[in-house]
């Protein structure tokens, strides 16, 4: 292989990864395994979301580049057993995603996304041989994000006929299960007490679905507002002279307090400017 390449493509970088898993190639990289290198992928996906959330174009370029070294690496360590190559998952994609899409490669006629949704859900279904609802929620992956996974469960029960009727029975299942929580809470049994939160966190989920939000993403912005407002409090506190971690926390409560009452007040402010600005 050329090492002097004014521009490298696919089929170099599946040549380099050879190289380095070669009997005189790179000793760490001969090591490796599926397992091995599975949490490296998982990183390496998560980087390549952070560079799409941060809008950042050069950075999700870098990002995707090593996500595809991931998938060439994990196609080289089964290249290497006789089981199948690059070509054979460019293959296996290409006939699923042209079977998938009838209405652009085939003659079924679709007008929304939601017609273009249950087709797919159908074919999919009758390729995996699957006949019954439960099966295909069995085919949700154990490894995504519970909030995840949970949220797409009970997007596939609703197609099976079980679905919640309306908001205000999908809030009285929260309140219901935050109910149950605060009772085992009471009673002091850790074992209901988690079940009790895996139902409460599950209901919360269906609600997510119900009112059509993405209940992860909602939630991954929470984790970021809640960074921000912390760290506006800690400059508080540093401003104000008090020491966060060594502070009665009668103290440190009220200073947080303060914080979030701000913070609402000019999140509903904000927002009344937008409204406003919208109307005229």
């Amino acid at each position: 292989m050329d090492l002097n390449k004014e521009k490298y493509d696919i089929e170099d970088l599946t040549e380099i990864v050879k190289r380095l898993r070669a009997p005189d190639g790179c000793p760490w990289d001969k090591a490796q395994t599926h397992k091995s290198i599975r949490k490296d992928f998982i990183e390496e996906v998560y980087e390549a979301v952070e560079a799409i959330d941060d809008d950042d174009a050069e950075h999700l370029r870098e990002e995707l580049g090593d996500v595809l070294f991931q998938v060439i690496f994990h196609c080289q360590i089964e290249n290497e057993k006789g089981n199948f190559n690059l070509g054979d998952i460019t293959d296996e994609v290409s006939r699923k995603m042209i079977i998938r899409h009838p209405h652009v490669f085939g003659d079924i006629h679709v007008d929304t996304t939601e017609q273009v949704l249950t087709n797919w859900d159908a074919i999919k279904m009758q390729t995996h041989s699957q006949t019954k609802v439960s099966q295909t929620m069995e085919s949700v992956s154990r490894t995504l994000p519970s909030l995840m996974r949970a949220q797409k469960l009970v997007k596939k029960a609703s197609r099976g006929g079980l679905s919640i009727e309306g908001t205000d029975q999908a809030f009285v299942s929260v309140e219901d299960n935050l109910k149950r929580l605060k009772q085992t809470c009471d009673e002091g049994n850790i074992e209901l007490y988690e079940k009790a939160l895996g139902e409460l966190l599950f209901s919360v989920a269906g609600l997510s679905e119900l009112i059509g939000t993405d209940g992860e993403q909602s939630l991954y912005n929470a984790c970021e507002n809640y960074i921000r407002q912390f760290k506006r409090y800690e400059d508080t506190a540093a401003g104000s002279g008090i020491d966060i971690q060594g502070s009665d926390t009668e103290v440190t409560n009220r200073l947080w307090k303060e914080i979030s009452n701000k913070e609402k007040l000019e999140e509903n402010k904000n927002e009344q400017n937008r409204i406003n600005s919208s109307c005229c």
